[in-house]
């Protein structure tokens, strides 16, 4: 039996209305529960929207201009950006299960590491990474909040600050309680609103930029390898923290396209990260993108601010919502039995006190941020594996027997454990970890030269290991 409990609804006894035909007001009836064929709505076109309206973000900028900061000419900077983006294949890549098995990601990855197994993968690359990264959005929505308070005349005591981060949650987790109705409604006029206002950053920004800019000490050789290859890996962190990209295509009939699938979420992804991270490296050869926020008020229309800053802050708030959605859902595959209203909420307090607590009384949210950066080293081969999985099993999941939980079931595998997605994470994890240049130097990476080979280096592991180990189960299984 899963581990979740249904909604409460005002009529039980009634099956509920697709997703696309519920009120607004009505919160999703499910879990991580399979979603009946009754209730399979929607085209895939539609998953454009929900990640478009994710990347058009503040997040976008700080990393578009991170890699001028790093020491990268423009167009070095840009051929970074494109090639870390092209990692929105592979989250299109992992959106393909949804419809075939009418299950999340959280799920969906049983098949990979065993019931068992797969409470712990839940617990660490889902809830823990997910209720991090919510934390360190929030108090990046948080910091335009405050100045836009500070332009309404209100001083940014500590008690509106603590206001301002808790309405900004609260607006959030409504947003993730209600579900992936209200997702699918909303993130259409959101994306919209936000490509609005990104346009009129994107004309101060044309307008100022330096197409000639190059750095006054330019990289070469091994130093610019190594700037390059840890500028990909920054921008591929966005894509690679999406390993639950099925959670927004489970609704989707089952017959439908996977080519289209995996198409109209790597677009959404891809086309307004390059076009919003461009921003910041465009920005960033004529303002100081070490604070975007102060550093394009320089360049961009004075009425327009507090427009920007409200834009920064609904950028959050939707790219915020679907990682509590995840990660609510992530705490119900951990094996808590509680609704997912309740796992969202509690997701919510968690991020909300490790934000106030970075905010107000520490600089602990800095040390969090220092150690998502190693999240690679875990998010790269989680992902390898999970898309190696698709192509074994050329995407047949049966969502029925991966809802069930005993022992003896068909994911139980030995000891709850499928040994091999086990084994081929942990190699990656370990190969990747020698390989990184960050927080400390490992040993594969002084060969290198400093060059930080964790991500390639990891996924390449742990898939290729993946495939040997799994590749004939699956086939004895399949056949």
């Amino acid at each position: 039996m899963a581990s979740t409990l249904p909604e409460k609804t005002p009529a039980t006894d009634r099956p509920t209305a697709p997703p696309q035909d519920r009120p607004a007001g009505r919160i999703e009836a499910h879990g991580i529960d399979q979603i009946p064929d009754s209730e399979r709505r929607g085209r895939p076109r539609d998953l454009f929207a929900v990640w478009a309206a994710t990347n058009v973000n503040y997040l976008s900028l700080v990393m578009g201009g991170a890699l001028i900061l790093m020491g990268l000419t423009l167009w070095q900077a840009l051929a970074v950006l494109f090639v870390g983006n092209l990692f929105w294949v592979l989250t299109g890549l992992l959106a393909v299960p949804g419809p075939a098995a009418g299950a999340p990601s959280e799920v969906i990855t049983r098949a990979l590491f065993g019931v068992i197994g797969n409470r712990v993968n839940n617990a660490v690359t889902g809830w823990l990474v997910s209720v991090c990264y919510f934390a360190l959005n929030l108090s990046a929505a948080a910091v335009a909040a405050f100045a836009l308070v500070e332009k309404a005349g209100i001083p940014a005591t500590t008690t509106v600050k603590t206001v301002v981060v808790v309405v900004i949650a609260a607006l959030t987790l409504t947003i993730s309680v209600y579900g992936h109705a209200v997702i699918m409604r909303l993130y259409v006029p959101i994306t919209l609103v936000l490509g609005a206002a990104f346009a009129v950053v994107a004309v101060a920004v044309f307008r100022h930029a330096d197409y000639a800019y190059v750095p006054a000490e330019p990289l070469h050789g091994v130093d610019l390898w190594a700037v390059a290859v840890a500028g990909v890996t920054l921008i591929a962190s966005g894509p690679l923290s999406y390993t639950t990209s099925a959670d927004f295509s489970r609704y989707l009939p089952r017959t439908t396209s996977k080519k289209a699938v995996l198409g109209w979420t790597a677009l959404g992804g891809f086309l307004p990260s390059m076009i919003v991270c461009s921003l910041g490296v465009f920005g960033a050869t004529v303002v100081d993108m070490s604070d975007p926020q102060s550093g394009l008020a320089k360049i961009l229309p004075g009425w327009f601010t507090p427009l920007f800053l409200l834009a920064l802050v609904l950028g959050t708030i939707s790219i915020n919502a679907l990682t509590a959605y995840s990660a609510g859902l992530a705490l119900q595959a951990v094996g808590l039995r509680i609704r997912r209203t309740v796992s969202v909420l509690f997701d919510g307090t968690a991020a909300v006190a490790l934000t106030l607590y970075g905010l107000l009384i520490s600089n602990f949210l800095d040390t969090v941020s220092n150690v998502l950066q190693l999240t690679v080293v875990l998010l790269g081969p989680s992902v390898a594996v999970y898309a190696t999985d698709i192509v074994l099993r050329r995407n047949r999941y049966d969502g029925a027997a991966l809802g069930d939980e005993s022992r003896g079931g068909p994911y139980w595998f030995r000891g709850g454990v499928n040994w091999s997605g086990a084994t081929a994470l942990l190699l990656g994890a370990v190969t990747s970890g020698l390989c990184v240049n960050t927080l400390y130097t490992g040993p594969l990476a002084t060969v290198f030269d400093g060059v930080d080979l964790a991500l390639p280096v990891g996924m390449i592991v742990s898939g290729l290991g993946y495939w040997l180990l799994a590749r004939k189960g699956i086939r004895a299984t399949a056949a």
